[in-house]
C-alpha cells in the first residue's frame, strides 16, 4: 500500500512524500494514514483513496482484505470535508492523465482521435476501466470487467476452459490474465503433456513466487514449457485487451497498466500481444487505429488518485456517482 503527499502547482502535481506500508501489518486504512501524516500533519485540502474494491456510497469492502473503508470516517480523521473513494482501476485510469512519454511504451501507434480511453492492467488480479470524453473532461468509469466470462479461440484454449471448471465454478478472464492465472496456464500445459518440468524449476517455484520465476525463464528461453506458458498468457491478455477496446470504443488508445506489464516488456513487444489484440475479424482494422502503450510508471494509480483529490477541490465538492 503506497500513501503519498502531492501539492498541485500551476494544474501539475508534484509529490512531496511517499511512504509504501504492508496492508497486512494494519487492521485497517486508518492506521497508517495518520501514521504517514504524524503528528505534525500538514494541511490539506483535499484526499482521494484508490481502493481495491467496488465502491458504493463512500464505502469499500477490500477484495482481499478484511477492511471496509469509509469516506466518512476519513473525512473525520483528516479534519476536512473533501475526501473520496474510488476504485483502483479509477485511479489508474485518472493517473494515466498526468503520464508523459518517458512512462509509456508504444505497442501499436495507431491514429489517435478525441474519444474514450480503455485502461487493462493485470497484477494480482485482472482491473478494467476507461475514461469516457464527456466532450469537455474525462471520467473515469469503474468496472468489474476482469470478471467477466473467459472465451477460448481455438481448440487449445477450449481445453484449457475445461482444465479451468475443474478448479473454478466460475471461468473468468481474471483467472489466466493475473499473476495466478499464469501459473494456471502453466499447470494446464504441464498436466496435458505439452512440456516437461526440470527438477531445478520446481524446486525454484516452491521457494518463490511462481509466476515470477516462470516469467523470468520464459524471458531467458531456459524452458519450453514456461515460454509457450508467457506466450499464452499474452495471447489471452492481448485478446481480452481486444474485447475491452471494441467495448469501450477507445479512439484515444488503449493503456496495458498493472504490476506484470513492466515486467514482461520484452514479451509484449515481439507482436504476440498485438496480433491477438487485432484479430477481431471485420473489426480489425478500428483496433489497428488505436494506440496501444504500456504504462512502465508504478506511480500511476497514486498518481491519478491525487489528481481526483484535486479536480474534485476545484470542482467544489464529490459527485458520489462517481465513485460508485
Amino acid at each position: 500500500m503506497n500513501l503519498a503527499l502531492f501539492a498541485s502547482r500551476h494544474g501539475e502535481l508534484h509529490r512531496l512524500r511517499l511512504h509504501s506500508y504492508l496492508s497486512q501489518d494494519f487492521e485497517s486504512l486508518v492506521a497508517p494514514v495518520r501514521q504517514f501524516l504524524g503528528d505534525d500533519a500538514p494541511r490539506l485540502d483535499a484526499a482521494a483513496f484508490g481502493v481495491a474494491g467496488p465502491v458504493q456510497r463512500g464505502r469499500a469492502q477490500i477484495t482481499n482484505l478484511p477492511w471496509v473503508i469509509d469516506a466518512e470516517e476519513l473525512r473525520g480523521l483528516l479534519g476536512i470535508g473533501t475526501v473520496g473513494l474510488i476504485n483502483d482501476l479509477q485511479a489508474t485510469a485518472y493517473g494515466v492523465l498526468t503520464l508523459t512519454a518517458t512512462d509509456l511504451l508504444p505497442l501499436n501507434a495507431g491514429d489517435a482521435q478525441v474519444g474514450h480511453i480503455a485502461v487493462i492492467a493485470a497484477g494480482t488480479g485482472l482491473g478494467e476501466g476507461m475514461l469516457f470524453w464527456d466532450g469537455s473532461h474525462y471520467q473515469a468509469v469503474p468496472s468489474e470487467g476482469g470478471h467477466v466470462d473467459f472465451a477460448p479461440r481455438n481448440a487449445l484454449e477450449a481445453e484449457l476452459l475445461s482444465f479451468l471448471w475443474q478448479r473454478h465454478d466460475h471461468a473468468s478472464y481474471e483467472r489466466l490474465v493475473s499473476g495466478s492465472g499464469l501459473v494456471t496456464i502453466y499447470d494446464f500445459l504441464r498436466a496435458t503433456g505439452r512440456g516437461e518440468e526440470p527438477a531445478w524449476l520446481a524446486a525454484r517455484m516452491g521457494a518463490e513466487d511462481a509466476a515470477a520465476v516462470i516469467s523470468a525463464v520464459a524471458l531467458h528461453g531456459e524452458v519450453p514449457l514456461c515460454t509457450e506458458a508467457l506466450d499464452l498468457f499474452t495471447s489471452i491478455y492481448g485478446a481480452e485487451a481486444g474485447n475491452l477496446a471494441l467495448k469501450v470504443l477507445s479512439t484515444a488508445g488503449v493503456y496495458v497498466a498493472g504490476g506484470i506489464a513492466p515486467k514482461i516488456r520484452a514479451k509484449l513487444v515481439d507482436g504476440t500481444f498485438i496480433a491477438a489484440f487485432r484479430a477481431k475479424g471485420r473489426m480489425a482494422f478500428l483496433l489497428d487505429l488505436m494506440p496501444v502503450r504500456v504504462v512502465l510508471n508504478q506511480m500511476t494509480a497514486l498518481q491519478g488518485a491525487a489528481y481526483y483529490a484535486v479536480r474534485v477541490a476545484q470542482e467544489g465538492g464529490l459527485d458520489e456517482r462517481a465513485s460508485t
